[in-house]
């Protein structure tokens, strides 16, 4: 994901909004602990046909799960 998009002012404003949703925790284990085993490479697009999700919590969750694979492998 473009580091653009996540310096945007409006970033924060999304993040906040996506985590609000009532799903949101769920889909998000659903993409980490299925979705990325079979497509590691996936795209905020193909969650949205996958999951029928908004691609603004696609962008969301691919973010976050993505910074939390850096920092376990950080960690390591």
């Amino acid at each position: 994901m473009s580091i653009n998009i996540i310096e945007n002012e409006l970033w924060p404003i999304l993040v906040d909004t996506v985590q609000s949703l009532i799903l949101y925790q769920h889909h998000k284990a659903y993409v980490r602990d299925v979705l990325l085993l079979d497509k590691p490479e996936s795209a905020p697009h193909d969650l949205t046909l996958d999951l029928g999700i908004s691609l603004g919590e696609a962008m969301v969750i691919l973010y976050e799960l993505r910074q939390e694979e850096e920092n376990v492998k950080g960690a390591s």
